[in-house]
């Protein structure tokens, strides 16, 4: 891996490989740019370097690399989705430290960057599998439960201002956490009892956070809410079962849950993402509506976008797409062959594997076996 001094990154710098600040902890994809709040963030952390395999590369580059990222991902959408979180992470750091929650970044996010996200959310699913590194523990999550409550809430046809409700309701969903004392949110072991009665309550702080201080509707309000609720009325505030919670309520406790399981967490490590659907498909009509659960399903496949997998000949891939009525058989894209060569990005190629029968998956491994080996 080369390093670069921190020093020495410019606003707009792009490389040919990920850019990452430790082992584990992605700064940029490659061919995205990074931006002056992120070698300002870099600086507040005291962090001196940083690390990767690629180098600079200039404008007129990037499509010959951008093709090696994330399949039919674009530069765009990438840019994209790292501009949405940058903004995410101070709103979430601003209302973690006290410091006013910025009604202006709500704005801007659901004005710029919603619209964008809504239509290639197909392919935006496959962006929350990074592990990005943020200041606050919380806007991953904010950003990416956003766009997986969007394409389930598209896939039910949801109407244009239900989805823009559900969407930011998705995005400030644990806005209320930011009231929990750090102590609590931080702790490895076991919750107390009144440490776990505090944790229940952050639903009623964000329902109050975002109806009186950020002065949003009631519907966004009642649907964050209620999004802990359960199908069989063992959740919380309220108790509520059944078709008694709002859709958009039980659209997000299934986002929720999924994307809690595929980030990282100060007590366990991310899970991939064929386990994590695998997980919430074994709930059995006691945590999320049914219904949903399969619109979830077709929407991620059991091998959702971004899915690092071991094909039966050995060679490695990453899922870029999958059949809807077919979620076993998706479209991989070969970055590994079968004598273990690593494949440069003109020599990679899709398998579809509804239409090549004797290919298929013989298991899924962690995103980060894909990072060490492209």
């Amino acid at each position: 891996m080369k390093k670069y001094k921190v020093s020495e990154l410019q606003d707009g710098m792009q490389f040919s490989a990920p850019v990452y600040i430790d082992e584990e902890s992605l700064l940029v994809p490659e061919g995205v740019a990074i931006r002056e709040k992120d070698i300002e963030r870099l600086k507040r952390w005291e962090v001196e370097v940083v690390t990767s395999e690629g180098s600079p590369i200039i404008e007129q580059d990037f499509q010959q690399q951008i093709s090696s990222i994330d399949g039919n991902i674009g530069k765009k959408l990438l840019q994209l989705y790292s501009d949405a979180l940058t903004i995410a992470d101070q709103f979430y750091v601003d209302a973690e430290q006290g410091s006013g929650l910025d009604t202006g970044a709500v704005d801007e996010l659901m004005g710029s960057y919603y619209p964008a996200l809504r239509d290639a959310v197909d392919d935006a699913m496959g962006l929350t599998f990074r592990q990005s590194k943020t200041e606050s523990r919380y806007a991953g999550g904010a950003i990416n439960c956003m766009i997986l409550s969007m394409a389930i809430g598209q896939r039910i046809n949801l109407p244009g201002h239900r989805l823009m409700n559900l969407a930011l309701a998705a995005f400030l969903h644990d806005i209320g956490m930011t009231r929990i004392p750090r102590a609590i949110v931080e702790k490895k072991e076991r919750l107390t009892e009144d440490e776990m009665k505090a944790v229940m309550a952050h639903p009623i702080h964000s329902y109050r956070i975002i109806t009186k201080e950020l002065g949003l509707s009631e519907e966004v309000g009642r649907i964050v809410l209620l999004h802990h609720e359960r199908w069989d009325g063992k959740g919380y505030p309220k108790g509520l079962t059944g078709k008694e919670i709002p859709v958009a309520s039980r659209i997000i406790s299934v986002a929720d849950a999924y994307e809690a399981m595929i980030r990282d967490r100060p007590y366990r490590g991310s899970m991939i993402g064929y386990k994590a659907v695998r997980q919430v498909l074994n709930d059995n009509g006691r945590r999320y509506d049914s219904d949903i659960l399969k619109v979830f399903i077709k929407s991620m496949g059991v091998y959702p976008p971004g899915s690092v997998v071991i094909l039966q000949d050995g060679s490695v891939g990453k899922v870029i797409r999958n059949h809807r009525d077919v979620p076993l058989r998706p479209v991989v894209r070969v970055l590994v062959n079968s004598d273990g060569e690593r494949l440069a990005s003109g020599k990679q190629r899709e398998v579809d594997l509804l239409v090549t029968p004797d290919a298929f998956i013989a298991r899924a491994v962690h995103p980060r076996e894909l990072e060490n080996a492209s």
